[in-house]
């Protein structure tokens, strides 16, 4: 009888126990909502009713009536451009490597522990290195490739290790029918592997060009100008950015107070356009997801 009251006590407990974890990680969750809701009614409130054609289209500009993001959008565009294919590029290639051809080892297991630690590191540190090898070593100075390649780096970690769980869930059997049928190592990557693993890789990119995109510390100490710029015309031209116009123009907003609504604005545009990227993205996962 005693035996049987413990264990309706425990059972009570841990009951007990359930509920209050339930109702506070509910309680936590709508707080964090609570936060994200305000911050956009409060953007939207200040950004909207400078959000128009003309703000769109028209260029930088001292007189807040007057600026306008038009460099600043080609800017990010241009930027992405360089962003995308060299992080698409070496990501796959490097996880296609580590996890189809390099010998599983000592060398292997601290190649992988590096590149997933980078992906923790200060994106300061990238702009750091950007600075000193794109920018000075190679001359580039604040151009958008420059900007891009030091993105690329910072974005890199992502893209290996997401293409990496992608390649390792492709179920063994595929890659042994395949080599029954006569098929090289190659072939078999190509053909089977990297179908089947494509909206994962998808989905590593999709958060990789998000970060990169949103990110302004390794622009900063590249030196990207934030001055009255012309639109620039080719990827070795000065340029810059959605987040880093944001940033400035919320520091010159304790002297003019008008800058706050333009950076409001300017984070409107760039919520639209990582909604835009996303989805985009998101529809192709799903697409080639149903295919394989």
């Amino acid at each position: 009888m005693k035996q049987n009251t413990d264990q309706m006590n425990r059972m009570k407990q841990r009951l007990l126990l359930n509920n209050l974890m339930k109702h506070s990680f509910l309680f936590l969750t709508l707080i964090a909502l609570a936060v994200l809701v305000i911050l956009i009614v409060q953007v939207f409130t200040q950004g909207i009713g400078w959000l128009d054609w003309n703000f769109l289209t028209s260029k930088l500009s001292l007189n807040p009536d007057r600026a306008g993001i038009l460099g600043v959008i080609v800017g990010t565009i241009l930027l992405m451009v360089v962003v995308g294919p060299v992080t698409m590029l070496l990501g796959i290639c490097t996880a296609i490597y580590l996890e189809e051809y390099a010998k599983k080892g000592r060398v292997h297991s601290f190649i992988q522990t590096n590149i997933s630690n980078l992906a923790g590191v200060p994106s300061v540190i990238f702009g750091l290195l950007g600075l000193t090898v794109f920018s000075r070593m190679f001359n580039l100075g604040s151009s958008i490739v420059a900007g891009g390649l030091t993105m690329s780096l910072l974005v890199l970690p992502i893209v290996v290790v997401a293409s990496q769980e992608a390649i390792r869930a492709v179920p063994q059997f595929l890659r042994e029918a395949s080599y029954g049928m006569g098929a090289t190592k190659w072939q078999t990557i190509r053909r089977i592997v990297l179908p089947a693993s494509l909206p994962g890789i998808l989905t590593g990119m999709i958060l990789s060009l998000s970060r990169a995109i949103g990110e302004t510390a390794p622009l900063v100490v590249l030196g990207i100008p934030v001055l009255i710029m012309p639109v620039p015309d080719s990827l070795m031209d000065d340029f810059t950015a959605l987040p880093i116009q944001i940033y400035y123009w919320t520091l010159d907003a304790v002297l003019t107070a008008e800058y706050a609504n333009l950076a409001a604005a300017t984070i409107i545009v760039l919520l639209i356009v990582l909604f835009i990227m996303n989805s985009a993205a998101i529809f192709i996962r799903n697409k080639f997801q149903k295919r394989y």
